[in-house]
């Protein structure tokens, strides 16, 4: 009887550890961010953030099997060290050596925008890996061959069931794998934020730099997200067919506008632009000043006097330059929860 009772309470105190185990994968996990952030965008609904779910993702993001050819993954256009962008080549590589017409943005902070890509072209963060993964220049497979794929491999097999119960691996699954991994890639510990939290002081450079942006640069680049996730239309000279958010509405007046970045980790996400055509700040900072082709629908913000610019004295670029490097997340880049 006691031998009997000693099974029965070993077997009780396996479940119930279990049982703990597989609550805190779903209570203990989860998106934090600064209390003077906005509430996120994505509310994650039916899909489930769990420990288990966002590690899939992150498998998912850094397998080259999501490619046809199984040469290229998400990390190869997005690099954790430069705050999840592409800074190899202005224009981003894909499968068989093909170059694309835009530059792969950076990727934080994801679960608080409206729109993806530089166009806008797409509403929802569970939707947004498809486009990458079906173009034909970037990763160039279809999604009912990667459920294929995936099925056939037995650790991501039984990945799959382990997070989303026994039935077959869908498109589906697999977005709502990326989204988990994808939202909680958040930014949000740069030395502006340590400021904003009383934990660090800013320099007399970084101070007078954080007023000249505020008054030259805050009106699109909305603290703290340093965004407002806008479409606009910033003067740059055409250099190619991309009409930006005009091809998908096919209006005169969305010519030539792309979504504006964050400009979180900015000295880290170079080359800059939707097609990396500068290389550095200094570069970006004399276009806006004196650089800026007057298109029709440039946007108001940008003129001076009727004039398109924004006036920049070289003491400004010095200061805003140094502001712009209390932006940077060193340790979003290194954060081992978010590598390979």
């Amino acid at each position: 009887m006691i031998s009997y009772k000693i099974r029965f309470l070993l077997f009780f105190a396996l479940i119930w550890n279990f049982s703990c185990q597989d609550d805190r994968d779903k209570s203990d996990f989860g998106l934090t961010y600064p209390d003077y952030f906005p509430t996120p965008h994505y509310q994650f609904g039916k899909n489930t953030l769990t420990r288990e779910g966002f590690e899939l993702g992150r498998a998912l993001f850094f397998d080259p099997i999501l490619s046809v050819d199984s040469t290229i993954s998400c990390a190869s256009c997005h690099s954790q060290g430069h705050a999840f962008a592409d800074h190899n080549t202005a224009l981003s590589t894909g499968i068989l050596g093909k170059t694309g017409n835009r530059n792969s943005p950076a990727m934080f902070n994801l679960a608080w925008q409206p729109v993806f890509m530089w166009d806008g072209g797409i509403n929802h963060i569970e939707v947004m890996p498809l486009a990458p993964i079906t173009n034909e220049v970037e990763m160039g497979e279809d999604m009912l061959k990667i459920a294929s794929k995936l099925s056939r491999n037995p650790s991501y097999s039984k990945r799959f069931q382990r997070v989303f119960g026994e039935k077959p691996i869908e498109s589906q699954q697999i977005f709502y794998a990326l989204a988990q991994y994808m939202s909680m890639l958040v930014s949000a510990d740069a030395k502006y934020d340590r400021y904003r939290q009383g934990k660090e002081s800013l320099s007399a450079d970084e101070q007078d730099g954080l007023q000249i942006f505020r008054n030259k640069c805050a009106s699109c680049h909305t603290e703290p997200l340093f965004t407002d996730f806008s479409l606009r239309n910033n003067g740059l000279e055409v250099l190619n067919d991309d009409l930006g958010f005009g091809r998908i509405t096919l209006e005169e007046a969305d010519k030539y506008k792309f979504k504006v970045p964050s400009l979180r980790n900015v000295v880290l996400t170079y080359p800059y632009m939707h097609d990396g055509r500068f290389r550095t700040l200094d570069q970006v900072l004399d276009h806006y000043s004196k650089g800026m082709v007057h298109h029709n629908n440039l946007d108001p913000l940008l003129m001076t006097n009727g004039q398109p610019g924004i006036l920049l004295t070289h003491t400004d670029k010095v200061k805003l330059k140094a502001f712009l490097n209390t932006l940077s997340d060193y340790t979003f880049i290194s954060n081992p929860l978010f590598s390979e």
